[in-house]
Formats: structure tokens, sequence, C-alpha cells
């Protein structure tokens, strides 16, 4: 696939002063960016363990503490360590501004308790996420918050399902687990003119094989936990946009508290700079075992936008540089409670892949979406959202590419 923003070849700055990272490729910003050095001058970014910080004397309290002075006060909202990954993230997002959350869901929770109110209207799509049906629904809607799903792929489904209700357009692409694509450009425009405000959910392909903020979109959200960390190791969130937009979900987290640890952002921070390397080679191994599936007789269809045989792969290759590691199949054959019986089978029969519902992990996953990750939601949804009981997901991970083939061959055997 063609790079959608391809790195621009940096310009010899002419000021000695200037800062080289502002023209720095995207590699480099991910090495580079987000670093403060203490008095100690550590290499390594140094990880800030505490709850609360000193001041000087009271007055610089009191100025801290009512935003006439910038600097760090207490650690659920100002952190170093934070600061330093909302930083880098922001750079790679070619973000404004970022604030970090406990995890994926607190970053959606937090846009919404800072950007809606009661009455307020978000238009989305069925192909979400279990957990973020179950946010709109359990919760925002009990609020008062209106929730009106569309199909994600259908730009004038966005258009109709508009009122003047309409705050917040949410957007998952690709969906989980489909991998179904949102026209960025189309939807994006649709919002911009109607002055609501869109929000790009991108854990699946992350900065380095999609930029949302380079079309007519507003915030990108993450859970972190993903692909940033990619190592299955902690929990993490993020939205980034423009200041004015991230400062009313930054309040969100300095008053209620959903706020990332400094070691989780110290982690992921340091995750940042490989993340690149790592995104091509998931990238790599997904679209090649996404081909060979589409050639085993027990799968009946394969979803992969790398694939030439997905509805949407002209669009993928225009606003994604990459498939992602994210492929899904379907299995052939039964009713629902056969293909339910012979996906549980595969699961069950695999024995180099793990059997977790996480994703973006170096480790290979899969995981059955009816009973798992979308298991919680109703029925209806389920069905609305695409996810049938024959549902394979596969979180395509770092190991050699035949050991992957060779195990699912003889599970799907």
């Amino acid at each position: 696939m063609a790079r959608v923003n391809p790195p621009k070849e940096p310009a010899r700055p002419t000021d000695p002063a200037a800062d080289p990272l502002e023209q720095a490729g995207f590699s480099t910003r991910a090495v580079r960016s987000g670093t403060h050095r203490s008095d100690y001058g550590e290499h390594s970014e140094a990880l800030f363990l505490t709850s609360s910080f000193v001041f000087d004397d009271a007055q610089q309290a009191a100025d801290r503490f009512q935003n006439r002075e910038a600097g760090v006060v207490y650690s659920r909202f100002t952190n170093p360590s934070v600061q330093m990954f909302e930083e880098r993230l922001a750079s790679l997002e070619g973000a404004e501004d970022c604030v970090a959350t406990a995890s994926g869901m607190s970053a959606i929770l937090s846009v919404c308790l800072g950007l809606l109110k009661a009455g307020d209207q978000i238009v989305t799509s069925a192909s979400l996420f279990g957990a973020t049906i179950q946010l709109f629904d359990n919760f925002m809607q009990k609020f008062g918050v209106g929730v009106q799903y569309v199909s994600l792929t259908d730009p004038a489904a966005w258009q109709a399902a508009m009122t003047p209700q309409t705050r917040l357009f949410y957007l998952e692409t690709p969906s989980n687990p489909l991998t179904e694509l949102a026209d960025l450009q189309a939807i994006g425009q649709i919002a911009r003119q109607a002055g609501v405000i869109t929000v790009v959910d991108n854990c699946f392909l992350t900065p380095a094989l999609q930029q949302p903020l380079a079309f007519p979109i507003d915030l990108v959200l993450h859970s972190a936990t993903k692909y940033i960390d990619g190592q299955g190791r902690v929990l993490g969130g993020a939205v980034a946009g423009p200041k004015a937009l991230v400062d009313q979900i930054r309040q969100v987290v300095r008053t209620c508290g959903p706020s990332m640890s400094p070691f989780n952002a110290w982690v992921l921070h340091k995750s940042l700079e490989t993340l690149s390397v790592r995104m091509q080679a998931h990238n790599a191994n997904a679209q090649a075992l996404a081909e060979w599936l589409e050639d085993q007789p027990a799968v009946s269809r394969v979803y992969y936008p790398g694939l030439a045989s997905h509805p949407q792969h002209a669009l993928a290759q225009r606003q994604q540089s990459g498939g992602g590691a994210v492929v899904a199949f379907e299995l052939k054959g039964g009713d629902s409670v056969e293909l339910t019986q012979k996906a549980f089978a595969l699961v069950d029969r695999v024995r180099l892949f793990s059997r977790t519902g996480n994703l973006g992990d170096t480790r290979s996953i899969i995981t059955h979406p009816a009973s798992t990750t979308h298991g919680r939601i109703s029925e209806e949804a389920r069905l609305r959202a695409g996810i049938g009981p024959g549902l394979v997901r596969l979180a395509v991970g770092l190991e050699d590419l035949r050991d992957l083939q060779l195990d699912l061959s003889q599970a799907l055997s």
C-alpha cells in the first residue's frame, strides 16, 4: 500500500537554534521527541514514581494550583513521565496536544464527559468494540445522551443521521473485528460542515500506518494497551488533537481521575521508539497470513484491508499505509450451533497462538469474538455488527510466518 503521508525530506534549518525535530521524520520523532532530562542528565528518560511534588514557597504552590505558573503539582494530572508520553504521541499523530488516561475505555469516557451534555447525540457505527457499545448504550444514554448507529462504510448514512442535537461522530476504523473502513475524508467533511466533532479510534493501525488528523478529523483516540505498548504489559489510553478540545478532556481526567500511572506512561513512552518497525513487521506477517487463509478449504471468507478481495481495498490504499495486524475469517458450513462448535474446536486446537481476548502483542492471538469480546452485548447488537458464530479473529504477532501457518493448518484440519 502507498503511504498516505510519506515522510518529508527535512529542510535544513536556517536558524541554528531551531528545533531539529520540527522537520524530522516519523522514526526520528518516535525516538527523540517528548524527552526531558533532569539535572542528572540521564540519557534514557527517567521514571518519576511520585504522587506529589514540592514547591519552593507558598506563592509558587498557589500559582501552580491556579495555573498561573507552569509546573508539576500532583500526579493525578501532572507528572513528567506522563507528559513525555503525551508529547511523543502528539508528535507522531501530528496533533497539537494529547492527554493520557488509564485505559482505552477511560479515554472514550473522558471524551464523552468532556464534550457532551444531556440532550446531545452521538452518531456512531454498529461496527464497534463490544465495551464501547456497552458504554454508549448502558451509560451515556442513561445520562441523556442519545446514540444513533449507522453503517460505518456509508458516508450518506452519517449525513442522514444528523440532527440539531448531533455533537459527536465516533468512528472506529478499521473496525473490530471485521476490518471495515470509514471514509475519513468524506465523513470528516460532513461533520466539519455541520460543526460536529469527529473522533477516530486509531488503535488498530497507530500513527505508523494511519494518521487521521491529516483528514478533516478533530480527535484521535487510542487504547495504548494495544499496539502502542505492543508487548501486552500495561494498560493505557490517550486522546490527541487541538489543544482547545484536549483541554476540555484533560479537565475530566484532572477532576474525575482516570489518569495514566507514571510507570505505565514510562513503558509506553519507550514502546513508541520501536512503533514503526513493529507495525511494519506486524503488517507484513498479517498480509501474508491473510492471503494464505484465503486458500484454505475450511475458510469461507477472510476480512483484511490489504487483500484485493476486501470491498474497501481501494480506500485502504488511499488512507492507510498498511492493512494492520488484525485478520478475521469465517469458517465454512453449518447452523449457528455447529459453527460455534467448529470455532471453539479451532481455538482449542492451536498450539502456538495465545488464547486471550487482547490484541496488539508481539505474540499472535486467537479469539472467538461472539463469545468473548462481543459476548456481553445483545444478540441483536452482534448481528448488527456482523459478529457471527463462525467468526474467528487473529491478532498476528511477530513470530515466523511459517510457524503460524503450520499451527493454523493443523488446527483447521
